[in-house]
C-alpha cells in the first residue's frame, strides 16, 4: 500500500513526548505507528475498528 499521501496527526497534550501517531485521511484505512520509529511497522486498522477502539478508550479513560 502507498502511504505518501498520508496525513499522520498526534495527540495535541502529548508534547513533544513519544506517542502514536495516526493517519486518518485514507480510503478504508486508518494507519497508527510509533512516532519514534517513523519507519516501522504500521498498523491498518478499518475506520470502523478505530472507532471502536476510541469509543472503548474514551469510555475506560487513561491508565494507573
Amino acid at each position: 500500500m502507498d502511504l505518501s499521501g498520508a496525513t499522520w496527526r498526534k495527540a495535541t497534550r502529548s508534547g513533544n513526548a513519544d506517542c502514536v501517531e495516526v493517519a486518518a485521511n485514507l480510503p478504508g484505512v486508518v494507519l497508527v505507528r510509533d512516532s519514534k520509529d517513523r519507519d516501522g511497522a504500521t498498523l491498518h486498522v478499518t475506520p470502523s475498528s478505530w472507532q471502536s477502539f476510541l469509543a472503548l478508550a474514551k469510555q475506560t479513560g487513561p491508565a494507573t
